[in-house]
């Protein structure tokens, strides 16, 4: 009998130690060093379908510096192992073997973000989604018409189709995804700006408000001036006068255009110079931004048929042929 007291006694020793032990563990920081001797945080990818033992190996192999039997068994006791979810993780220092799993568990995955900015062109958006470290490529070698099949917008110009913003994504998203997430929300700004037209505005279709929004876009970086560049747009298009402005030029160039617009190029048709046809061009020419999107759907009363740069970023606006000479002069020829 006093030797199986003894015995108890020890085993429950033993189980009071073991209990303290495990939550100490569970509370204390675990150390973690990357294989490659890279700074933290520490990057880890836990496959889609793999099991609490795969992931508790798969943390351990990027760094996490705890027997791996150790942590699928804390993972197991939790009652949690089968809410670890997959995805792209950054561990930083002080995580605890219980904060970790919360991690997981949560999907809490590193979060990368990709900026498109107002007035590009698809060119340089894609130039931008390729040149991302933080997306999975897997546009490459499609044609522009394929890539907006891919996204979901079959037979649409991809041009303009974007919404200019800052994208948050889990690194690691397809580029692909990013992509129909901007194209999305140019759905839902446009139709948001369009329920907003006034009842002055030419444009008689969302595509064509989105068509004058990217010339505004291209014709001015002063939010200010917007709507009055809009005005001056809206009365040319309402008594048929040719809109007469350079980057849509400029687009129908393409890379063909070095910088230097020549009056060759003024004069050379293409759907898209405006100098030539009348009327909105076929398709946008660039991402137009929440600003130039009102300023085409609610233009400034103005008399104005004319601008021309003031050489501040600012534009100075005529009702009259012989005041805009007069502007061109000061402003441009500085005479």
């Amino acid at each position: 009998m006093r030797l199986f007291k003894t015995l108890l006694l020890a085993l429950t020793a033993a189980a009071v130690l073991l209990a303290g032990a495990a939550v100490w563990w569970l509370q204390r920081p675990l150390d973690m060093k990357a294989a490659n001797g890279a700074d933290l945080p520490l990057p880890v990818q836990i496959e889609a379908g793999s099991s609490a033992r795969a992931a508790a190996q798969t943390l351990v192999d990027a760094g996490v510096q705890t027997p791996p039997l150790l942590l699928f068994a804390w993972f197991r006791l939790s009652g949690q192992s089968r809410s670890i979810k997959a995805g792209h993780y950054e561990l930083d220092a002080g995580l605890t073997p219980r904060s970790l799993l919360d991690k997981l568990v949560r999907g809490d995955q590193a979060l990368r973000s990709l900026t498109l900015v107002e007035g590009w062109n698809f060119r340089e958006v894609l130039q931008a989604v390729r040149q991302s470290p933080d997306l999975a490529q897997d546009l490459e070698g499609l044609s522009a018409a394929d890539i907006m099949a891919r996204i979901g917008y079959p037979g649409r110009h991809p041009e303009g189709r974007f919404f200019p913003d800052t994208y948050r994504m889990v690194r690691g998203a397809s580029a692909a995804s990013v992509l129909r997430q901007a194209a999305q929300a140019m759905d839902q700004r446009l139709a948001q700006a369009w329920a907003q037209r006034a009842p002055g505005a030419v444009v008689q279709t969302p595509e064509q408000a989105l068509i004058l929004a990217s010339i505004i876009e291209k014709e001015t970086g002063v939010d200010s001036d917007r709507a009055l560049v809009g005005g001056v747009f809206n009365n040319r298009l309402r008594i048929g006068m040719r809109l007469q402005t350079d980057p849509t030029v400029i687009y129908g160039l393409g890379e063909r255009f070095d910088g230097n617009l020549r009056k060759a190029d003024l004069l050379a048709d293409t759907p898209y110079n405006s100098y030539t046809r009348a009327g909105l061009p076929p398709t946008p020419i660039a991402m137009p931004g929440w600003a130039s999107l009102m300023a085409a759907v609610q233009p400034a009363q103005t008399p104005a048929l004319y601008f021309v740069a003031r050489g501040d970023g600012s534009s100075h606006f005529s009702a009259s042929l012989t005041e805009h000479n007069a502007a061109v002069r000061r402003y441009q020829l500085q005479r």
